[in-house]
Parts: structure tokens; sequence; C-alpha cells
């Protein structure tokens, strides 16, 4: 056996709290493992005397690359829980304890002080409880400027592009898109299927994109006006559409009021500790770059200067400023760029004052990697699963991969954290700042299927704005074309359309977030993947050809097929079942 494979660890990671009543206990071992029983009981049950503890068999929960993880689901009767495992494989027994392995006859000896895992007490306020409403949402992340131009009257500050010219395009582009687009729009994004939208910045700025915010509190002219914002929240809520607004924290704009009076007055201004700034007067220095060191930027773009959230000031500004925006605008949630660079100190005392103002406000932080520091308890809901898109990317572009180790690459992403974040995890196939699904999968079929992977996998999926129409684009800022409503309107993108709110059906009616998936592997074709889910909802079962040979198509009650001719299942065939 294998002993280096077996891992646990019971503070936060492998053993916490699923609910108010429920624990899961988690245990890594290697494929050799053929069995893990977990034994367990309150830690005073024996009364002074030997301690023994239940026997129960766990289950495997994941495999990944070389790995399996063991999991048991257990309700202490008295809120606290005592354990230790035992592991079999190979002929052979061992028990894995806090200190380490032992043979049977040496844990057994007599004398020894048994150091046992322990679960101390399950306090109601530190279980980390999610909104349960994100488990059922399907996101819809808009960039304002590019979707839709609504008021045509609106004074613009800048010169518009031609909506219909998405070529060339550069960071100095502006298309003219606005809030009343977007309210405009609201039927057609009930009418697919979408259920939440995230909009990006949406505060004054002057650039298209707005991540150099110059005020956190006024709607950007060239968006609308507090008035559209109100607007666009009442009607999205009137039609079962929650609204989520994009909060840039890491870094302001240089036009924000407290750079401008750093700049102005130097070391003497109140604001100066509000920023990382390193020089003593060069900091106001010219320059599209901070490679210097001048002072800290996002990215190293001068006019993105780092804000400094160690800071108990700065803590309170922003916290404030979200206060407000959930008092004032009903908004459900907020998603938190670069979330990974802002202090856990901010985070934790922001988590604490927002969900006071708002239980159910949905926190979500922009991380693009393992993100467990973030995802405890005490900061973040979500993060975006940037290693999703990653991991099935790399899975078509790489032939030699089989069904079984794209089971093992979700398998990891979705035991990395808790149970209640991975129904939550903020799933994605393209965004603003990668290259758009449809041109990085080379044409629609393989789009498709992506995307029945993101709609048919636990987490809260994301469509960015003009995928459902098959929207091409490179890597930034061509990912950020125009919306084609002409050719939406037209019909020419029907066949986009039609697959993807057909899709979009079967994940509001047939998916559950909780259910169980089980990839069920085709031994005669490699990569075709192949899993079920099986909860309160009925059995869905999923058919993905990633392969280059058709296989024989499964039969059953259709509830979306593509690519299926002649009893086959082509490649890039798909084939959803009830």
């Amino acid at each position: 056996m294998n002993y280096a494979a077996i891992r646990h660890r019971c503070a936060f990671t492998d053993c916490y709290a699923l609910s108010k009543e429920e624990i899961e206990v988690r245990l890594t071992a290697g494929k050799e493992v053929e069995e893990v029983f977990l034994i367990h009981d309150d830690p005073y049950i024996a009364h002074g005397g030997p301690w023994k503890g239940k026997r129960e068999r766990m289950l495997p929960l994941a495999e990944l690359g070389c790995t399996r993880i063991w999991h048991a689901r257990i309700k202490p009767p008295f809120k606290r829980e005592q354990y230790y495992f035992e592991i079999c494989g190979e002929g052979e027994r061992v028990i894995l304890a806090e200190d380490g392995i032992y043979p049977p006859d040496e844990w057994e000896r007599k004398g020894r002080m048994k150091q046992l895992f322990r679960f101390p007490w399950l306090n109601g306020a530190d279980v980390f409880e999610v909104p349960s409403w994100a488990e059922n949402v399907v996101w819809y992340q808009i960039m304002p400027d590019r979707f839709r131009r609504g008021d045509p009257s609106r004074p613009h500050s800048k010169r518009l592009k031609d909506w219909k010219d998405g070529s060339r395009i550069s960071h100095n582009d502006f298309y003219g898109g606005d809030l009343c687009g977007i309210i405009e729009k609201l039927p057609y994004l009930k009418d697919l299927g979408i259920t939440g939208i995230y909009l990006t910045p949406i505060f004054k700025s002057n650039t298209h994109h707005k991540y150099n915010t110059a005020d956190y509190m006024t709607v950007d002219p060239d968006l609308g006006t507090e008035e559209d914002l109100i607007a666009l929240v009442e009607r999205a809520h009137s039609l079962g559409i929650r609204v989520m607004l994009d909060a840039v924290f890491n870094h302001s704009g240089t036009d924000f009021f407290a750079w401008q009076d750093v700049i102005k007055n130097g070391r003497n201004s109140k604001y100066f500790d509000w920023y990382f700034i390193n020089g003593e007067e060069d900091f106001r220095k010219e320059g599209v770059g901070t490679h210097d060191g001048r002072y800290y930027s996002f990215a190293f773009a001068a006019y993105m200067p780092k804000l400094n959230t160690n800071n108990p000031e700065v803590i309170a500004y922003f916290t404030n400023i979200c206060k407000n925006w959930l008092e004032k605008w009903h908004i459900d949630g907020i998603r938190f760029d670069v979330g990974n660079e802002v202090s856990h100190t901010f985070l934790r005392s922001l988590r604490t004052s927002l969900k006071e103002v708002s239980p159910d406000v949905f926190l979500l932080g922009e991380i693009w990697h393992d993100s467990l520091p973030w995802l405890t308890g005490g900061e973040y809901d979500s993060v975006m699963n940037y290693p999703f898109l990653m991991s099935i990317n790399d899975f078509w572009t790489n032939d030699a991969l089989t069904a079984h180790d794209l089971k093992c690459m979700l398998g990891r992403l979705f035991t990395m954290y808790y149970t209640q974040v991975s129904r939550v995890l903020f799933n994605l196939i393209d965004s603003h700042d990668v290259m758009r699904a449809f041109t990085r999968c080379g044409g629609l079929d393989q789009m498709l299927c992506q995307l029945t992977l993101l709609l048919t996998m636990p987490g809260s999926p994301c469509i960015y704005y003009g995928t459902e129409a098959a929207l091409a684009g490179g890597d930034d800022p061509d990912n950020r074309r125009p919306m084609p409503w002409a050719e939406i309107e037209s019909g020419k993108c029907d066949e986009a359309l039609s697959a993807v709110k057909a899709l979009l059906a079967v994940r509001r009616d047939r998916f559950s977030p909780s259910g169980d998936i089980t990839f069920l592997e085709e031994a005669a074709h490699p990569r075709l993947i192949h899993y079920a889910q099986t909860s309160q909802k009925g059995r869905l079962e999923v058919f993905i050809n990633a392969g280059k040979e058709p296989a024989e198509a499964p039969t059953g009650a259709v509830l979306f097929e593509r690519n299926v001719r002649g009893g086959m299942l082509l490649p890039n065939g798909i084939s959803i079942l009830a």
C-alpha cells in the first residue's frame, strides 16, 4: 500500500460542516486501496472507559489521476465527533490517526496514547452557508457597452463605432451600449432561459471596460442613470432574473478622488496610505507602466493604482459603498475583480457587514486558481471556476486524453472545496478575459459539446453574451465584439440559439444541483464521455462523443441530441436522455 498517498487533515479541509446537523469526512488514498472504514463516535461517550467508536464503511467520492477520494456523511447526535480510519488494500490493513499510520498490532499496543482526529463542536454560527438560490441560477455575463444601444438619443462622451463593425477592435473603441438596452432585451434573456445577469463595471470611468473606476456610486453617464439601474433591477426581478454588479476594489482609476488628492498633495495627502507608493515624488511620473516600482498597480497598468486593502479606512470606505449598493438598488450579488489580491482582512470584515444587510447576497471572487483560503466560510461564497474552462479546453485539444482523464480532471475540480461551494461554483467556458468559446472550439459543434458539460455539471453556469449566438472573437480585445443583433433578428443565428435554448431547458427541468454524478466509461470508445445524474428529478444520462469515430447511439427518452444519424453518435455528437 502506498502510504505516501494517504492524506487527511481534519481542520477545514477534510472534515467540515455541511449543515447544522451533518458533517462531511473525506480521505485521500492510492487507487490500490479497496475499502476504507471510519471509526467514529462522541469523544466522551465511554464515560471514562476505553473509547471504541462505531465502524462505518466510507464510499468513493471521486477518482483523481493517481488517487481516489473516499467520504462519509455523519450526524453527530451531540454535535461533536472523534474518529480514525481503517484502510484496506493489497491484503494489508492499516490505521490512520492524527499522528500517522499504524499496523493494527502497534495501534492496539498496551499503554499507547492514541491521537485521534476530532471535530470539536458543530457550531451553527460557523456553518458555511451559501445563498441557496445560487445553486439554480444560470448567469449571463454582459459588458454593457457591447450588448445593446437602447437609448440612441443619449449624448456620449466618446465617438461611437458603427455597431455592425466588429472588425479590428481596439481598447479605445466605444459602441454605445447602455442600461436601457439591457432592459429592452431582458425578455430575450428570459426566453433563452437565463435567470441571472452579471454586469461588468457600470460606474463612472473613461474606458469601455470601466475597470478603472473614478466614482463608485455614480453610474457612468454613457451607460445611463441611477434611475436606469433601479429600473433594470426591478424589471429583472419581475422576470425572475437576479442581478450581480462588478466591484473593483483591488485598484481604482487615476481619476478616483483619493488618487487625485495624492497626486496633488503627495505625502501630505490623508489618502497617501490608501495606496502602495514606493517613490518619494516620482510616483507622479507619466508612463503607461509601473515596472519601475514607483507604485504598485494592477498588472503594471499605471492607470489602475493598487488600493491598500489592509488599511482600515479603505475597508470602511468600500464596505459602505457595498452596503449602499445593496440598500439603494437591491442587487443580488457582487463580483470582486482581482479577488485574490484583496486582503483577507478586508474580505472577512466586508462579508460580515454585507450579510447583516442582505443575508442572501452572493459574493463571488475572481480567482483563477485553487481558492480554498477564500472559501472556508468567512469570505467569498464562490469563485469564477477558470480551472473548469482550462480542463475541458485541454481535453479537447489533446486527443491522447481519454474520458477517464476528463473524469479525473473534473473530479479534482469538484472536490477542491466544500460540497456547498461546489454547488455554486461559477463555471464558464468563456468571458471578457479569454478567447470566445466559438473561436477557441473551432466551430459550433465542439462549442455545444462544451456547453453541454457546462450545463450538466454542479455549479452556477455562466454564458458570456453572444455565445448563445455563436459570436466569434479572439483574445482581448477581440473577445468584446458588439452583440450581433442584426444577425440574430434575421435568423442567421437560429441553429446556435435553438440548441443553447434546448440545453438550458434540460438544465432547468431535469438537472438537480444536489444530484449525484457517476461517470460510466466506454471501453470501446475511450473518448466517449458518458455520465449519469440521479436526483429527485429522476435519472439524466449524458453522452458526448469527443472521439474521431462514430459510436453506437444510446436509446431512451431523448431530451436533446445533435449529430446523431442512422443510430450512430457521430464525432461531436451529443445525446441527453431521461
